[in-house]
């Protein structure tokens, strides 16, 4: 961890589920492709990495992407498929000053597993 990072969060998909319905919102960060798929209900996708020509690389606009939809100060969840992408995402979050942001542990596939609410597009 680097030095003067500010510890990440991660909280289970039932504790995720519960802060959705105290008013959380829902940052969904993997590909445009696997969010049509499926996502939490509600759920706003801004992707963590990009899918191209030579595999997956960082989405260079995420913060600024991010930022159109959430304060700083807003309370967001952070998911993704399995949990890699959203720790990632949830420390840069934290790193930029953005401070009510907590990590989904286990992603999308344990929300599915857990039989939590979803939407497809």
């Amino acid at each position: 961890m680097a030095e003067g990072r500010v510890p990440t969060t991660s909280v289970s998909v039932i504790v995720a589920h519960d802060l959705l319905l105290a008013g959380h919102r829902y940052l969904d960060v993997r590909t445009p492709e696997e969010f049509s798929q499926g996502h939490a209900c509600g759920a706003i996708n801004v992707p963590y990495m990009k899918r191209g020509d030579s595999g997956m690389s960082k989405n260079p606009s995420f913060l600024e992407q991010v930022s159109s939809h959430f304060g700083e100060a807003d309370k967001i969840i952070v998911g993704c498929q399995s949990g890699g992408r959203s720790l990632k995402a949830t420390a840069e979050l934290l790193d930029a000053g953005f401070t009510g942001v907590t990590d989904i542990a286990g992603g999308y596939a344990a929300w599915t597993q857990n039989g939590l609410p979803t939407q497809e597009d």
